[in-house]
């Protein structure tokens, strides 16, 4: 008898993946390159501000309106730095898996090793391993960070890299608030006490790719997303103009970033958040290391007064980012009875 995939594992027929998919047509590519040679402006009404700053900004408005998703290059994280992470990244899962068992996370701190996420109730194709900007313990939230003892060299890689992409993530941020028109540090003060964090994922080579997803379609719940991705490629993305799944071609030295949920909110539906998935395939591994830019636990989100008006008024009840991130990581670790915590669920009638 030939090999029998574990049905927890298995999509809907609905979700499987196509056997061929194009990477054409796909994502918006932007060379940030600009902003090494002129600073942000605060106003983006400001007649003073550079050509090319204004063209990015641009750039990155009608990325962020037309896709959700837009890939850049010249981000000014070291390249070093990104192969470093991946090495060790790679190092990590290779451990047997009592090693990495013994920083597995757990629903009272989903910091940490897993291997048996869901997404939308059904088992992802991959292992990971969690870790967060800012450790903290309330009565509803513990993040704290669980570091292997005999693989030292994770932790430094990891952290290092934690401050460079947290710093592409603010000026990220910026560009996109001015998009809106509104001013370039207009959505920082979210970001004071972040429960931002990183994930490495490892997909392993599936004998069923066509009956597995490594991760499901789902969208993201925090503000941003800036994914680094290795060259094998897997990253599939729901073209907004006419639902067809369309693969992210890997682009050396390149982050790919997408808007999430709040800023969906935060817009008032202007930018919105987009369905993605990974396919996995039956002779490569493939690594990805997301950053999740997210708010700090407290933090109310509803859209911004700025931008509804009585022509334009507020699509959504406001919701605490702190219980929708409990609620949401609690999914991960169980299958459900029912859809998970969704932006939807907040929506005016």
């Amino acid at each position: 008898m030939g090999f029998q995939i574990d049905p927890t594992f298995v999509q809907a027929a609905e979700h499987r993946p196509k056997s061929t998919i194009s990477d054409a047509g796909s994502i918006p590519l932007i060379d940030l390159s600009p902003l090494l040679h002129h600073q942000i402006p605060s106003d983006p009404s400001d007649p003073a501000i550079a050509d090319e700053i204004s063209n990015l900004i641009a750039q990155i408005g009608e990325a962020c309106k037309n896709w959700g998703f837009f890939q850049v290059v010249n981000h000014g994280v070291e390249l070093e730095l990104l192969e470093r992470v991946e090495a060790v990244a790679r190092e990590f899962f290779a451990l047997p898996a009592e090693e990495k068992k013994k920083v597995k996370k757990r629903e009272v701190n989903p910091m940490g090793y897993y291997d048996a996420e869901h997404t939308k109730n059904v088992r992802d194709w991959r292992e990971v391993f969690d870790f967060t900007v800012t450790e903290l313990e309330t009565t509803s939230l513990r993040l704290e960070n669980q570091w292997p003892e005999n693989l030292p060299e994770l932790r430094k890689a990891c952290e290092e890299y934690l401050e460079d992409v947290k710093k592409l993530a603010y000026k990220l941020l910026e560009l996109i608030a001015m998009s809106l028109n509104l001013p370039a540090k207009r959505l920082n003060e979210f970001f004071e006490d972040s429960i931002s964090y990183t994930r490495l994922n490892h997909y392993n080579p599936c004998p069923s790719p066509d009956l597995v997803l490594g991760l499901g379609h789902h969208k993201d719940g925090g503000a941003l997303t800036i994914l680094f991705q290795d060259e094998v490629g897997g990253l599939d993305v729901k073209r907004k103009v006419d639902g067809e799944w369309v693969r992210v071609k890997p682009v050396h030295d390149s982050f790919i970033v997408n808007i999430g949920d709040v800023m969906q909110v935060w817009s008032n539906d202007k930018y919105e958040s987009v369905e993605h998935r990974v396919s996995v395939n039956s002779e490569k591994e493939r690594l990805s290391i997301p950053f999740f830019f997210n708010p700090a636990a407290a933090t109310n989100v509803k859209p911004l007064e700025e931008l509804v008006s009585e022509g334009n008024p507020p699509k959504y009840h406001e919701y605490n980012w702190g219980d929708f991130y409990k609620s949401r990581r609690n999914s991960n670790f169980q299958k459900l009875e029912k859809e998970n915590l969704q932006i939807h669920h907040f929506k005016r009638v």
